[in-house]
């Protein structure tokens, strides 16, 4: 048995729109489980603004079905609830019941979004794969130092591709419930960070070094921070925007001064070594800690942006 169960009164304000998003999560994960609440809940919103609209709507799918799947194949609970005009929110249905459940590589690309099943996942295993390529090749002095410089774009590249209207179809959809904004932004940038950097990282480590230079790891901090900087610029840009502004941040911090101290426009191996480890010193890993906690305090400051009552759109990502 559930110690809390939703009142009408909050089932109301839900169906309206007017709980945070918070109450919101928690009525839709309670109502999963909670047959009597989610009746109180279907039958708040089929009351509200939007009940002529889902009724047309459920109206449609029941005359597009009704040839193929009569109400008694749901099995004969179901089909009394919908004969009595009873909310089947909760209702399971036997071909839902009965499908496999998803295995966790389906799962994790699933909640990756459009990033995992796009060009995204092929650009990580590219860059690997070249890294790679130039150590069998005799280049092992710039393979490691090459992979930790272009690391920090891979899950930069991976949020922008994998939240927004650019990026993803089902977005509207998506954006139309309360776990569409921030909290689906920010579960999309936690699979594609948990993809790219242990693969990236174990790819460092195996790479020979072929000259003093940073670690394998030493690109997990800037990194980081760089990730958390796209969503938190998202919250006032365009998420592309957001995103290219950040690269070319991360590119003009590692180009420059190795441009600097290379001669002429030629980069060499030594130097972007020599500068990477510069980047990855203690005190610069303490800047980008403290830069990657500003990026989450912006994001909490800004996580109302993401919120359809407020912005009239769920963010700008």
């Amino acid at each position: 048995m559930n110690a809390w169960h939703v009142s009408g009164a909050l089932a109301a304000r839900y169906a309206s729109g007017a709980v945070p998003d918070s109450d919101a999560w928690s009525v839709e994960k309670h109502v999963e489980v909670c047959e009597a609440c989610a009746g109180l809940v279907s039958a708040a919103v089929r009351s509200g603004p939007a009940g002529p609209v889902l009724t047309a709507v459920l109206a449609d799918v029941r005359s597009v079905t009704a040839g193929r799947q009569p109400a008694e194949a749901a099995g004969p609970r179901v089909a009394a609830r919908s004969e009595a005009g009873a909310p089947t929110v909760a209702a399971p249905t036997v071909a839902a019941a009965g499908a496999p459940r998803p295995g966790p590589v389906a799962r994790l690309v699933r909640a990756g979004g459009p990033a995992l099943r796009g060009p995204w996942t092929v650009a990580l295993l590219l860059v690997i794969a070249v890294a790679f390529g130039l150590a069998l090749g005799g280049a092992s002095d710039v393979s490691r130092p090459l992979l930790l410089a272009l690391a920090p774009f891979l899950p930069v590249a991976g949020v922008a591709l994998s939240y927004g209207r650019h990026a993803d179809p089902m977005h509207e959809i998506n954006a139309s419930t309360p776990g569409g904004g921030l909290r689906l932004l920010l579960t999309r940038t936690a699979v594609v960070l948990a993809v790219s950097m242990p693969a990236l990282t174990l790819a460092g480590a195996l790479l020979p070094s072929g000259a003093p230079g940073p670690g394998a790891a030493a690109w997990l901090l800037p990194g980081f921070a760089l990730t958390l900087a796209v969503p938190a610029l998202g919250s006032f840009l365009d998420g592309r925007t957001a995103a290219g502004i950040v690269s070319a941040g991360w590119a003009l911090a590692v180009l420059t001064p190795v441009l600097r101290l290379s001669r002429g426009l030629t980069v060499s191996a030594d130097a972007l070594a020599h500068h990477l480890t510069l980047l990855s010193a203690p005190a610069a890993q303490s800047g980008w800690a403290a830069g990657a906690a500003v990026c989450a305090g912006l994001l909490v400051l800004r996580r109302r942006s993401f919120d359809v009552a407020h912005s009239g759109r769920r963010g700008h990502m």
